[in-house]
């Protein structure tokens, strides 16, 4: 079958590596690498037979990876964090290369092995970090922001490193080469992005009309893999042309749905690239180089953290900020394999580089959710051992907090509660960690205090001793069950209100020791049930008792601890079933004329007249001897049944 045999030899195999990672909590590109080692030359057993054949084809997996980036690609995602991610991570890039050559030159090796082993360890895991900070509870985390800013910008460097660093086998001919690419690059955007502005959107749009999926599909792979060809007949990167088709494409109204239509696609061919990187790998050579292995994973761990850890400070960042995002990006990248492969094909680096490179980054990347997961521990036995550093605190009371709310998250519905207790002159803080959001609250005029509600130093400045309530307004359960820990040990009798994703979260967090439990989505859903009902014409009194019934059930836990909860939610109830409605009274009306007495409107209908409303005049609560006019607006309240009663003898003779 040739190379369709391969083809399902590495389907397989990538499915069987996936499940093993998977099972282990690692990414699914460790499998897929795993997979390769599997069928690879050097293991036996069932082989991958046209290696080059599948070589080939994982460079369409290379484009579609870099495609995809540069659909993913946006300038806002770098503004909260744009000084470090823009200016900070070439930086870090050139700091690495240089750790990387000296370690080279450590090892004996010549000067271009170690300058391309720099390149290749500069970038670190975009993949592995995602899935950890997942994992973790800490996306949404000033330091996670930081850590993604810096890893979007490290993955546009891999573009010029493609370019570049081939070109240094011969500096003599390679620098005339290496200004013409240039050059061809600059004129090659240029064209692009006339090409991207006038021709791509219209194309787009047009493809479009026809609703046809896949169609869709089929235009922006076409436009994925053209344009790389006709870079690549231009004279430059295949992938380059790729990622620059991308972002053009990630300008346009079509971007969002391209990258969900291409990510299955690139998925698939990114499975053959990874597949193709572990089959080069050599196991007899790791373990007649474990020692070279192990000192190349401890030297790119500790000086890549120290590199990340020190210019997070100079950049300004504080208190955790450095210590997670030296933790987190220490580790060698997935695209580090795409220009390991460009040196391979380019024969610019040796078999035996390559595959110290690859195991680097393979060890590195298995290590990163154990390393990072000491962020906390390790921060917290700093602040026993060092002076606790300044909180920075913004519109505090001077008088002091004291039988207050504390609010942990600035975001919308943070600020939304923040602005109900401001109007009713109630005492609170709000305790945010993206700067930005903290932006946001200064200008509001909300007392806040910048940092980490889950650090005890943190909840101290926010006078928790003193606190009547705390309001946990984050959905992430991790991150949740991590802040109630550290308010029961600081503080065991402050009630706490959270919020949960899901029933089962819900469950979780009551048995975890908090109070009050919110699930949003069940609400909403409950309510859009409630309104479907009512236009099916299913009587109200009906639906509310189902819904009441169903709200019970959820609640049930925290009913019974709390009688407050139950009072207010059978008021809710009432509210329900107590409907207010406005009806106007035609001139013929047989009630013109008429006072509320002559018509003991409340003991034959059993509706209450609540308000009037006559040429704009408002009579709340009218008098007995209110006489109704023909135009008037009467206000009513009463159940359903009652209502369409009086409406109908308001209305009619």
């Amino acid at each position: 079958m040739g190379i369709a045999a391969d083809i399902a030899i590495i389907v397989v195999a990538g499915l069987i590596g996936g499940l093993i990672a998977q099972q282990l909590k690692q990414p699914l590109i460790l499998g897929y690498i795993l997979a390769g080692i599997m069928v690879g030359p050097f293991t036996g057993g069932v082989t991958v037979v046209n290696i080059h054949d599948i070589e080939l084809l994982a460079e369409i997996g290379v484009a579609l990876l870099l495609f995809a980036l540069g659909l993913e690609f946006s300038l806002k995602e770098l503004r909260p964090v744009r000084h470090i991610a823009l200016i900070g991570t070439p930086i870090q890039v050139l700091l690495t290369m240089a750790l990387g050559y000296g370690i080279g030159q450590l090892f004996g090796w010549p000067w271009l092995d170690s300058l391309w082993f720099g390149g290749m360890i500069a970038l670190s895991s975009t993949m592995v970090l995602l899935k950890t900070l997942m994992n973790q509870g800490r996306l949404g985390t000033l330091s996670s922001r930081v850590m993604i800013g810096m890893l979007i910008v490290q993955d546009l460097a891999v573009v010029p490193m493609m370019i570049i660093l081939p070109q240094l086998s011969d500096l003599s001919a390679g620098l005339p080469i290496l200004g013409w690419a240039a050059l061809k690059a600059t004129l090659f955007l240029f064209l692009m992005i006339f090409v991207g502005t006038r021709v791509i959107p219209r194309l787009m749009a047009y493809i479009a009309a026809w609703n046809s999926r896949e169609l869709f599909l089929l235009a922006i792979t076409a436009i994925g893999l053209g344009v790389g060809y006709g870079t690549y007949l231009f004279g430059l990167s295949f992938a380059f042309g790729a990622f620059v088709a991308g972002m053009v494409l990630s300008e346009s109204d079509y971007g969002h749905q391209a990258l969900s239509d291409i990510i299955p696609l690139r998925d698939l061919f990114g499975l053959l690239f990874f597949v193709s990187v572990g089959m080069l790998l050599d196991p007899g050579f790791l373990l007649a180089n474990w020692v070279t292995v192990s000192l190349s994973v401890l030297l790119v761990a500790v000086g890549k953290g120290l590199i990340f850890g020190t210019l997070s400070s100079v950049f300004g960042y504080g208190n955790v900020v450095p210590l997670a995002v030296s933790l987190g990006l220490f580790q060698v990248g997935e695209f580090s394999f795409v220009l390991a492969r460009v040196g391979v094909g380019t024969n610019s680096i040796s078999e035996n580089l390559y595959a110290l490179t690859l195991a680097t980054a393979i060890v590195t990347m298995i290590l990163t959710p154990a390393i990072s997961g000491l962020t906390a521990p390790l921060y917290a036995l700093r602040k026993r051992w060092y002076q606790r550093e300044p909180i920075q605190s913004i519109n505090l009371p001077e008088t002091g907090l004291r039988d207050h709310v504390i609010i942990t998250g600035g975001g919308r519905v943070g600020q939304y509660v923040a602005r109900v207790l401001q109007r009713f002159e109630l005492a609170f803080v709000i305790i945010e960690l993206d700067y930005r959001r903290v932006e946001q609250a200064k200008a509001a005029g909300f007392p806040v205090i910048y940092g980490d509600a889950s650090q005890e130093v943190v909840l101290e400045a926010a006078k928790i001793q003193e606190a009547r309530l705390i309001l946990i307004t984050t959905p992430v359960i991790i991150v949740t069950r991590t802040i109630v820990d550290q308010i029961r040990h600081l503080n065991p009798a402050v009630h706490i209100v959270a919020r949960a994703e899901g029933i089962e979260q819900m469950q979780a967090l009551h048995d975890h020791g908090v109070h009050e439990v919110v699930q949003p989505e069940f609400e909403a859903g409950l309510e859009i049930t409630r309104q479907a009902l009512l236009h099916l014409n299913i009587p109200a009194t009906e639906i509310q008792h189902f819904t009441d019934g169903i709200r019970r059930e959820l609640y049930a836990p925290i009913y019974q601890t709390h009688d407050e909860y139950q009072t207010l939610a059978q008021l809710q109830s009432v509210a329900h079933l107590l409907e207010l409605n406005w009806i106007k009274l035609p001139v013929e009306s047989p009630l013109v004329g008429k006072t509320i007495q002559e018509l003991q409107i409340r003991s034959q209908y059993g509706v209450s007249v609540v308000g009037v409303l006559d040429n704009g005049d408002l009579h709340p609560n009218p008098n007995a001897d209110y006489r109704f006019s023909g135009g008037d607006l009467v206000g009513v309240m009463g159940n359903p049944e009652q209502l369409a009663t009086f409406q109908a003898l308001a209305k009619t003779e």
